[in-house]
């Protein structure tokens, strides 16, 4: 019986999430209806993490073992011959018989967007979050850095939360920004502002609560020094609104 590891991007638009559910269409019951045809038999797919509704991905991990003897190569094929275009699998390749791709990761990392302008752009407004009016880039910065190293994130946390710990580790917390000097008359004027994570893990909610801390810090309503406040405050609701899920793309899944 093989087994399987493959890297999946999908538009989060459309779906309920990465998880099956009973109230929508999900990235995993797409790819585990699809491995039904393919193997004549119900699959399990097991995927690295479970990113919410609306949150896109570049680079979504999964396994499964089938019964039929099939080479990767045919796996991915026969996949995107089935799946809608929202979702590709970008990769496919064998794997040992005790991989599994959420208990074998070891770091992930993230990408939330923030479109930046005085008018909402039409290319932008699935896959960032709209903020009017400036933002301080500097102080964006300055507030992201603390939060590299081994914290208690209680306070980034999902409201109904309940992971057994709150601590994680964060190799990286950084932000570019990139402006819109395109000159194309009529086109507004703005800059992408790209928060970029990566960790040992993740708390549902996590990513999209620092980006909405952010920007606060960014918009004046907080100082930089404030984030370094909210993390030992272990406290929810002193951190800022959990940003739009649209904005958010889970990039990579190392091992």
């Amino acid at each position: 019986m093989p087994t399987f590891k493959i890297t999946v991007a999908y538009d989060g638009g459309p779906f309920v999430g990465w998880q099956r559910q009973t109230n929508g269409p999900s990235v995993q019951g797409l790819i585990e209806d699809a491995l039904r045809t393919l193997d004549d038999r119900d699959v399990t797919v097991h995927g690295a993490g479970r990113t919410d509704a609306g949150v896109h991905a570049l680079g979504q991990v999964a396994s499964f073992t089938l019964r039929r003897d099939i080479t990767a190569a045919v796996v991915q094929k026969a996949l995107n011959n089935h799946l809608p275009d929202a979702v590709r699998i970008v990769s496919a390749e064998d794997a040992p018989a005790s991989f599994h791709a959420r208990f074998g990761a070891k770091s992930k990392m993230y990408r939330y967007r923030i479109w930046n302008a005085d008018v909402a752009s039409p290319f932008q407004q699935s896959y960032a979050w709209f903020v009017r009016g400036p933002l301080a880039f500097e102080a964006m910065q300055a507030a992201a850095r603390p939060l590299e190293g081994r914290h208690d994130f209680a306070a980034f946390q999902a409201a109904d939360g309940t992971q057994r710990t709150t601590e994680r580790e964060v190799f990286a917390s950084r932000l570019v920004a990139e402006a819109d000097d395109s000159g194309v008359p009529g086109r507004s004027s703005g800059r992408l502002i790209t928060y970029e994570i990566s960790g040992s893990g993740f708390l549902r909610h996590m990513v999209r609560a620092i980006a909405g801390s952010l920007v606060e810090v960014g918009s004046g309503r907080r100082g930089s020094e404030w984030m370094s406040e909210v993390i030992a405050s272990r406290d929810r609701t002193g951190a800022g609104p959990t940003a739009p899920a649209h904005g958010l793309f889970l990039v990579r899944v190392d091992y």
